[in-house]
C-alpha cells in the first residue's frame, strides 16, 4: 500500500488553486507523531505533505518514525524553508523530495503568492543535489494560468537531471475548493498533449529515468482525460491500495472526494481495527460508486502499479504512433 500523511493544513503559500491556507489546522490539535508507529511496516511509499509540512516543528520526529515504515519516504514542500529541507536530508540522505512550483519565476510567484518563491524552490533543489540526494524534483499543478510554462519547466528539470511530477487543478475537501475551473480547456489540452510527446521522447540518459518519463506520459493521459471530463483510464483503488492520514489522525480513503471519507481515527484505534472495520467497508463501497473521476498522483500511481500492463501497452502503441509520424494521443483508443 501507499499512504499520504497530511501533517498540517497550515501553509505559508497563498495558492490560487488551493484554499487550505484560509482553513489552517491548529498546531495544538494536530496529531502526535507517536500515533504513526501504528502504521504497518513495509509500505510501498509514504508521502509527507500538507499544507506546508515544514511548518510543523516536530517534522524531524515524524520523519524518524516514518523512515522505519518504508523504503521510499517522500516530502512534498514548496521549498521556501530550504534550510530545513537540507537539515532533514543531512540526517536522511535517502529521502525523496518534490518541490512545488507553478511555472517559471514570475508565473510561480504570482500563482503561489510567495515573494521569491521560485528562488527558494530552486535553492532547495540545488542544496539537495549538493547533499547527494538522488530522488529529487519539481512538482507542478497545471491550469489555464500556467500551462504555457509546462514544457519549459520539464526542460529545466531534465537538464538538471531531476524529476518533474505534475497534476492538473482539482476540486475537493483537501483543497477547500469546488470552484476550480480551466477557462481555456483547448490550450491546456494542447499543452498536455505536447508534454506527453516530450515525455515519450525523453532526453534523459539513464534508462530508468527515461522509462519513468514514458510512464509519466501515461499518467498525463489520465490528466488529459480529467480535463476533458472523461472517465479514469484505470479504476480507483482509494481505501484499498492507498489511504490518507489527516492532521487530526483520521484515516481517509483519498483526497479527491467532496468531503472526507473517514475510515477511522489512528489516535484512538489500531490500524487493523480501522482497516478491517465497518466504516472502512462503507467507504470502499463509496469509492466503487464514485463518479468524480479525479486523477491525482496519490491514487493514480497505485492504480497504475496494480495494472502495469495497461500503461505499458499504451506506451508501446504511443511510441509506435510517434515513430510513424502520427500524434501520440489517440482519443478513440482511450475510450
Amino acid at each position: 500500500m501507499e499512504c499520504a500523511i497530511i501533517t498540517t493544513y497550515r501553509c505559508n503559500a497563498r495558492c490560487r488553486m488551493c484554499n487550505c491556507w484560509q482553513n489552517p489546522s491548529k498546531s495544538a490539535e494536530e496529531f502526535d507523531p507517536e500515533i504513526l508507529r501504528k502504521l504497518p511496516g513495509g509500505m510501498k511509499r509514504l508521502n509527507i505533505t500538507g499544507g506546508e509540512p515544514l511548518l510543523r516543528k516536530d517534522l524531524m520526529r515524524i520523519v524518524e518514525i516514518l523512515d522505519t515504515k518504508t523504503k521510499r519516504l517522500e516530502i512534498s514542500t514548496n521549498g521556501f524553508f530550504d534550510g530545513k529541507v537540507e537539515d532533514i536530508a543531512r540526517r536522511f540522505p535517502n529521502i525523496t523530495v518534490r518541490v512545488s512550483v507553478e511555472g517559471l519565476p514570475a508565473t510561480n510567484d504570482e500563482l503561489r503568492g510567495i515573494p521569491n518563491g521560485f528562488d527558494h524552490a530552486l535553492r532547495a533543489i540545488l542544496r539537495l543535489k549538493r547533499r547527494g540526494v538522488e530522488d529529487i524534483g519539481f512538482a507542478m499543478t497545471v491550469s489555464g494560468d500556467n500551462c504555457r510554462d509546462l514544457l519549459d519547466v520539464y526542460t529545466l528539470a531534465a537538464s538538471m537531471d531531476v524529476e518533474l511530477a505534475n497534476a492538473v487543478v482539482h476540486n475537493s475537501f483537501y483543497f477547500f475548493k469546488e470552484d476550480n475551473v480551466i477557462a481555456d480547456r483547448a490550450e491546456v489540452e494542447s499543452a498536455i498533449c505536447r508534454f506527453i510527446e516530450a515525455l515519450l521522447r525523453s532526453p534523459r540518459r539513464p534508462p530508468k529515468k527515461k522509462v519513468k518519463d514514458w510512464f509519466r506520459a501515461y499518467l498525463n493521459l489520465g490528466l488529459l482525460s480529467h480535463v476533458r471530463g472523461e472517465r479514469r483510464p484505470i479504476s480507483c483503488g482509494a481505501g484499498t491500495d492507498t489511504f490518507f492520514l489527516d492532521p487530526w489522525g483520521r484515516v481517509l480513503a483519498c483526497n479527491g472526494s467532496a468531503e472526507p471519507w473517514i475510515m477511522g481515527n489512528l489516535a484512538t484505534q489500531s490500524f487493523d481495527e480501522i482497516w478491517n472495520g465497518p466504516a472502512a467497508r462503507e467507504v470502499r463501497a463509496r469509492v466503487a460508486s464514485c463518479t468524480r473521476n479525479c486523477w491525482m498522483t496519490g491514487t493514480a500511481v497505485p492504480a497504475m502499479r496494480r495494472r502495469p500492463w495497461v500503461p505499458a501497452i499504451w506506451v508501446a502503441r504511443a511510441k509506435l504512433r510517434l515513430w510513424s509520424g502520427r500524434p501520440a494521443v489517440c482519443f478513440e483508443e482511450n475510450r
